[in-house]
């Protein structure tokens, strides 16, 4: 849709209008026929939240580093009856402000650019048709930091949107991910530079959004300046997962930084084969370290933020996600920078050594696993004692750490 003719006269628009009309207290919730949800909290007829959409905890993530980068989001640790409010992103800017770790100033900057984010995204993927619009009393924002003008929150998104469809982007939405699908055919039309800045940016696990965020630029010219490459089918456009925020099932009031880790390292395996993880797992239990498994690569990096392992085997070839594109989205959280990352695959080749240190991994453990070669690059990374073995059973009633996700 490109005409705004379309976009005035449907009820979405006139919610909006008779939301500021009644200067109305509460949530406005919109859903779309495919089950998407957007929800607006209004203060007084001003819109002073919005949450929802396609990345709720990605967008929140992206701002947090945009406007707050002296905060690690990495490290914050909340309970999970805090993130399973309605409005969970806004209670963690309130509780923030209160401990005096952010200034008013950097959630107005956050408040102005989610709201206008949302409002973009309920334009694309709604049409505005097909959608419901309820109105709910019972979550009212007590203490908003910002108020904004519906009405020109709405002006500015029909010009937003005017703009994304008049550069031929209407079909594209910035929540997904470019990557890169031919590169010999891309390494032909662009110079050596620019050839390596696709290669390492267009990996397919950042969205536009936030290339454009990492870029310092407005999404629409980054994805503008794609579009010749995605019509060409050099660069894919495809779908990511959001990515959660650690929680903890503790009773506490608020938001707590994560708790040190035991002075027993924890060490993790991703990978999908069950024989391979019980290996591992015997192997590292027996000497006196934690072990956590994660069969279900889908998962892995929401698990391995959650749980922070001190070094991580990873296999190579998996279903839907492989170790490499697992080990680039790790180096790019700010937590495993460091993280001793292990690759284990059942091919000794040299191309596959090659790729692997360049997404970043540390090294390179050869199937089938051989207890003394486990070891060895464990005690290689990390001051493991070489202490008398104790028994995996012993070790897993003292302070093993299993979690399995399967489908």
């Amino acid at each position: 849709m490109t005409h705004l003719e379309l976009m005035v006269s449907n009820n979405i628009i006139n919610e909006f209008k008779t939301c500021t009309q009644l200067q109305y207290n509460g949530q406005l919730k919109i859903q779309s026929a495919k089950g998407q949800t957007w929800s607006f909290y209004y203060r007084l007829g001003r819109i002073v939240w919005a949450t929802g959409g396609t990345h709720p905890f990605r967008r929140w993530r992206r701002y947090m580093a945009q406007y707050c980068p002296q905060i690690d989001v990495d490290k914050i640790q909340c309970r999970q009856q805090d993130l399973a409010m309605d409005y969970w992103d806004y209670y963690l800017l309130e509780i923030l402000y209160k401990r005096q770790r952010i200034q008013r100033e950097q959630i107005q900057a956050i408040v102005e650019n989610t709201i206008t984010e949302l409002l973009f995204d309920l334009a694309q993927h709604t049409n505005f048709v097909s959608v419901s619009c309820d109105r709910h009393q019972d979550i009212i924002l007590e203490t908003p930091m910002s108020f904004t003008s519906a009405d020109l929150s709405v002006k500015q998104m029909q010009d937003s949107w005017k703009m994304w469809s008049e550069a031929g982007l209407a079909n594209f939405y910035p929540d997904l991910a470019p990557v890169l699908r031919r590169p010999e055919q891309l390494e032909q039309h662009v110079s050596p530079s620019v050839y390596k800045n696709f290669v390492s940016l267009i990996n397919g696990k950042q969205t536009l959004r936030e290339l454009a965020a990492k870029m310092k630029q407005n999404v629409l010219p980054v994805t503008r300046s794609l579009l010749p490459y995605i019509l060409k089918g050099i660069i894919e456009l495809v779908e990511v997962p959001d990515l959660p925020l650690l929680s903890t099932e503790a009773d506490n009031n608020s938001l707590a930084t994560q708790p040190k880790k035991s002075h027993v390292p924890l060490i993790a395996c991703v990978d999908d084969s069950p024989q391979v993880c019980k290996i591992l797992e015997d192997i590292v239990t027996s000497h006196g370290l934690r072990f956590l498994k994660i069969q279900d690569p889908i998962q892995a990096l929401p698990v391995l933020i959650q749980n922070k392992p001190d070094l991580i085997f990873l296999d190579l070839i998996m279903p839907v996600a492989s170790g490499y594109e697992i080990c680039t989205q790790l180096r790019r959280v700010s937590a495993f920078a460091n993280t001793p990352v292990i690759i284990l695959t059942g091919n000794d080749g040299l191309l596959d050594r090659v790729r692997a240190k360049v997404v970043g991994s540390t090294d390179f453990i050869a199937k089938p696993v051989a207890a003394d070669r486990v070891m060895s690059v464990i005690r290689k990374y990390l001051p493991v004692p070489t202490a008398t073995k104790i028994t995996a059973t012993k070790v897993r009633n003292i302070s093993s750490l299993e979690v399995s996700l399967k489908h």
